[in-house]
């Protein structure tokens, strides 16, 4: 697999440097995917793995529509970011935390099988896409950091030397996605229990002051993904310690 991440080439349709533009036929056309794999991440969040024949290669940070047709013909469509990052392996991964009361992940969680087939489109959105041009500040909070663990695993994959950080907020070490693939890019800040020895509390100047006072040449680019609260709350941060405000890139949800 890793021979052949390294010999992926993504797709790099650049308006100006960081900007993507989005291919139309491909946002548009809907494609088959079969779930070929369900892996376990913390209690209440799952990650799908699956194969998308045809599928035209995404960048990290991208996302999709997925869509679900029930056997009476009912029809539920929502959107996800991508999990995974690019290869040339014509699969891609979501993560989807268990919201409750919610028909899509909640068929995902408890009805889906390997074998299964639901359909998608995309990618979609180039505006919060990372296509490695520039050093990259990522920030997250929850599953709001699954765009941005697909950065960072491009970056791994590929072996990048180009400055990468991430700053991810959860309430819990039990709640920390992708904990077992984190490693020292990776600053995780505990709202309400933390591993023996370290500080709770919410996400604050002092998280964010080390990586603003030694900053790569040029600066980052920065990504912050979670909660429209979150959002706000770190972009605020970010700017109150000198982060240019045009440079701050934003996806939220709820």
């Amino acid at each position: 697999m890793r021979g052949a991440q390294e010999r992926f080439a993504p797709p790099t349709r650049f308006a100006v440097p960081g900007r993507i533009a989005v291919s139309p036929q491909d946002a548009s056309v809907w494609r088959t995917a079969t779930l070929t794999g369900i892996r376990r991440e913390t209690p209440r969040v799952s990650s799908f793995r699956f194969a998308v024949p045809g599928w035209p290669g995404h960048l990290p940070g991208q996302h999709l529509m997925l869509r679900l047709t029930a056997e009476d013909g009912y029809v539920a469509q929502r959107h996800y970011s991508i999990a995974s990052a690019p290869d040339d392996s014509g699969h891609i991964e979501l993560t989807l935390d268990h919201v409750e009361g919610g028909e899509v992940s909640g068929w995902f969680h408890t009805v889906a099988r390997p074998g299964d087939r639901i359909e998608v489109r995309g990618p979609l959105s180039g505006f919060f896409a990372w296509p490695a041009d520039r050093p990259a500040l990522l920030v997250g909070a929850g599953s709001g950091v699954v765009p941005l663990w697909s950065m960072v695993r491009f970056h791994r994959s590929r072996d990048m030397r180009v400055p990468l950080r991430l700053l991810v907020s959860t309430r819990s070490p039990e709640d920390l996605i992708f904990a077992r693939e984190m490693r020292s890019e990776t600053t995780p800040v505990f709202t309400r229990s933390a591993p023996e020895g370290e500080a709770v509390g919410r996400l604050g100047a002092a998280h964010v002051a080390p990586f603003m006072a030694k900053q790569p040449p040029g600066g980052w680019e920065a990504y912050v993904c979670g909660s429209n609260s979150f959002a706000e709350h770190a972009s605020r941060l970010l700017v109150a310690a000198g982060q240019p405000v045009e440079r701050i890139r934003i996806e939220r949800f709820g």
